[in-house]
């Protein structure tokens, strides 16, 4: 008898740079200690060929591929996952470490046909002590679940690729994450939103999230700062502007706008109130990150806006040049 591959799952880890070497060695141990055994774990590396062969040197039980495409996340991604015959694929990041039974408990929503993909808890592994000042509003910006995503599993607009299970055929059929849109160096745009977007578009599909379907993610000390908070919000402004770009006229981002009206102000108001109540200035400077957060998403948005219309302009002027 034939064996039933019909929950098969292939997991797909991309990497780029010998610097992650310590922490990739950790989620490929951690990929292949699942309690329900990956068909296959596929080692994706960005256009580094000396790293590709070491990892083929080192690693046994994995297939090590190199990015087909242009240099970026995105395109290591769709190189590993095209490559994948199960029907489910499911992606980790090179600096997270997956809980042993992570796998088991993020596939079981897909017992409904409807599911395109799920998401699971992202659980912050701080590389020193975490910023009292940083309040869970926020803790988007370092890649980890925050305050506001549900505490049950439920359903959900979009996850994130560092913790995503995606049902092969619908990925197939929007050709999988948008190459050149992704994170590359200093851009951060959200690709992941916006894959989901398009996948729950396919047969009007669904995501959901299993928060306790953890990993935990490396915030390595650097991303520890108020500096990088603020770069980190000015770059999603601007990417959710750009990926607003490729939206239907007719989709909003609403879950941004709930965010924005509700959780934050929340926050705020919340921790206003404990500081007057003298529990400590801590909670102060809480309230003030999320102000200058919110400021400095609205500051992205509106430079990529105004660049928008710029490039737009220029694109339609007539060439005048002799």
């Amino acid at each position: 008898m034939e064996p039933d591959n019909s929950s098969a799952v292939s997991i797909v880890i991309p990497t780029h740079s010998e610097k992650r070497w310590a922490s990739l060695s950790r989620t490929i141990a951690s990929a292949l200690n699942q309690t329900l055994p990956a068909d296959e774990v596929v080692v994706v590396v960005d256009h580094n060929p000396s790293m590709a062969a070491r990892v083929k040197q080192e690693f046994t039980g994995v297939t090590v591929l190199e990015n087909a495409y242009a240099r970026g996340a995105s395109g290591n991604r769709n190189t590993g996952a095209f490559h994948t015959r199960t029907p489910f694929i499911a992606f980790l990041d090179d600096d997270t470490v997956a809980s042993p039974a992570w796998l088991a408990e993020q596939v079981v929503p897909f017992e409904d046909p409807a599911v395109v993909g799920t998401g699971g808890g992202i659980i912050p592994a701080w590389e020193g002590p975490r910023p009292t000042w940083w309040p869970d509003e926020l803790l988007w910006a370092v890649g980890v679940s925050y305050t506001g995503m549900p505490t049950s599993t439920s359903p959900i607009r979009n996850v994130w690729s560092a913790n995503m299970i995606v049902r092969r055929d619908a990925f197939l059929a929007v050709g999988g994450f948008r190459t050149g849109f992704g994170k590359l160096g200093d851009q951060n745009r959200p690709e992941d939103t916006e894959l989901c977007l398009r996948m729950s578009a396919v047969n009007n599909g669904h995501w959901v999230y299993v928060p306790h379907a953890t990993i935990d993610h490396e915030v390595p000390a650097a991303r520890s700062t108020f500096g990088f908070l603020i770069k980190r919000c000015y770059a999603e402004g601007r990417g959710k502007v750009q990926m607003a770009a490729f939206m239907p006229k007719d989709q909003e981002l609403g879950t941004e706008k709930d965010y924005l009206r509700r959780t934050l102000p929340r926050a705020v108001a919340r921790n206003l109130g404990q500081a007057g109540t003298g529990q400590g200035m801590v909670h102060a400077a809480r309230a003030g990150a999320v102000v200058a957060a919110v400021f400095a998403a609205a500051f992205g948005g509106g430079v990529e806006t105004v660049a928008g219309i710029f490039e737009s302009n220029t694109a339609a002027s007539p060439d005048t040049a002799a």
